[in-house]
């Protein structure tokens, strides 16, 4: 294409429409033609934004790097303008640009952006608008996409959660069908026993004694492991051969030697089999029906802490808010990540902490950005997680600290900038910390950080009254 054609075609773009013929003859005159063969990658991430790209015939693909594939982020076509536009803040590529087609690119350096400022109003309009509409998709874009990676976190969580505890109760109920097929024979040998009265009282009063004490879980597991052995010993003296299974659930319910030898008394030598038969029936079938009834339970708790999370049956307005049940809720959603990466969380909290005015599904955000943070620095090595709240004065200071890796210093003043991230692509869009600042910001509060290798601390203080 001779200079002419290529005004030509670049004026004939609805997007330049009514820029005078003049203004784009100076583009021309400063600018270069390119032509891509399709397949060729025109650049790469990380790549420096020095030239206007206008697209004269052909088709490029932007994409982004997720989870080592790529992503189809956009598409400049022909009549399109992209690259670098007059006072864009831009410096460098977010993603990769690939050739779809043959394609031939008309291209301005930035150093003659200063000259076409000045000289050609027009295009510099129309270049503006450009790039405040860019700035307003890729925004709506990373917004989106940070919300989606959000959810993502929360989603992976909750089902590494549930997962456990709906294990166990399918695991529980298999067991207890079978143990339950075995209660006919073991009926027949309680039926035929010959006890009184007296004998029947003794037992109720020691197995459902035990059953309101419940299993002792704060028991070390020393202290357990020593009186199970006992009982095995004194079973198999008695003529118990297999008898661990029996042993493990007579511990589980605080039973000792004493208790056997009480037992084994008052039945007599003929009747203590069946008996201690029945015993084990019942405090097996209770055992079962426990572990069912914590499990289930604790799906209850998570997606009851999901709903306080989420505040989805409340209004967004400011109401008296229990900061602590907020941070136990967000603990509760990552504990799978607490888990996975070896990380003791130690909280010292101020136990008469008063409620506060306060958006609590926003201090959520708050919480869930800077803590999961602080779990990515903590990946590698693991650590402790230090949550800290207290009053001062009229507000509320809550800090959260991580024994991680730490912020480098000559980065630390633009961790709040939005789109700035230390992660990889498909980890982090710079958005979270955007997000806490403002939403700490519209609550007339604050947030400081203090960072060094091995001690991070974000401290964020909140008025009690709004």
């Amino acid at each position: 294409m001779n200079h002419q054609e290529i005004v030509e075609r670049i004026a004939s773009f609805s997007v330049l429409e009514g820029v005078p013929i003049s203004q784009i003859e100076w583009i021309v005159e400063r600018g270069e033609l390119v032509e891509i063969p399709a397949g060729e990658q025109i650049f790469k991430r990380g790549d420096s934004i020095d030239r206007l790209l206008i697209m004269l015939d052909g088709l490029f693909s932007l994409k982004v790097q997720q989870a080592g594939q790529f992503k189809e982020l956009a598409q400049i076509k022909t009549g399109d303008v992209s690259g670098a536009l007059p006072y864009s803040r831009a410096q460098s590529a977010t993603g990769h640009a690939f050739a779809v087609t043959d394609s031939k690119v008309f291209t301005l350096s930035v150093d003659h952006f200063y000259d076409l400022i000045c000289e050609c109003h027009e295009v510099t309009a129309v270049l503006v608008h450009l790039m405040t509409d860019r700035v307003r998709d890729f925004s709506r874009f990373q917004h989106q996409s940070e919300k989606l990676m959000a959810l993502g976190k929360l989603s992976a969580g909750l089902a590494h959660e549930l997962n456990n505890p709906a294990a166990a109760i399918v695991r529980s109920a298999e067991s207890l069908e079978k143990h339950l097929g075995t209660v006919p024979d073991k009926l027949k040998k309680v039926i035929s026993m010959e006890i009184v009265d007296d004998q029947i009282d003794f037992v109720n009063n020691l197995v459902f004694g035990k059953l309101r004490q419940g299993i002792n879980k704060t028991e070390s597991m020393i202290a357990r492991a020593d009186r199970e052995d006992e009982l095995t010993d004194w079973l198999e003296d008695n003529g118990y051969g297999d008898c661990y299974m029996l042993a493990e659930t007579l511990a589980d319910y605080r039973f000792d030697v004493a208790d056997l030898d009480g037992l084994k008394e008052k039945m007599g030598e003929k009747e203590f089999p069946s008996m201690l038969t029945w015993v084990d029936n019942v405090l097996t079938t209770e055992k079962m029906v426990g572990e069912i009834k914590d499990a289930s339970k604790r799906i209850s708790t998570l997606v009851n802490s999901v709903k306080e999370y989420s505040h989805m049956d409340r209004s967004g307005d400011y109401e008296p808010t229990d900061i602590h049940i907020g941070l136990r809720t967000t603990l509760s959603i990552l504990n799978h990540k607490v888990k996975k990466n070896q990380v003791t969380v130690e909280e010292n909290w101020q136990t008469d902490m008063p409620k506060m005015a306060a958006s609590p599904g926003e201090l959520n955000q708050v919480w869930t950005n800077i803590i999961d943070n602080a779990l990515d620095a903590m990946e590698e090595a693991g650590g402790t997680l230090t949550i800290t709240t207290k009053t001062v004065g009229d507000n509320v200071r809550v800090n959260i600290s991580d024994t991680g890796k730490g912020i480098p210093k000559d980065i630390q003043d633009r961790i709040f900038e939005p789109f700035f991230t230390t992660k990889d692509i498909g980890k982090g869009t710079g958005l979270g910390l955007e997000t806490v600042q403002q939403i700490v910001e519209n609550h007339n509060g604050t947030i400081k950080l203090q960072s060094q290798p091995g001690n991070t601390t974000f401290e964020i203080c909140l008025p009690l009254k709004h």
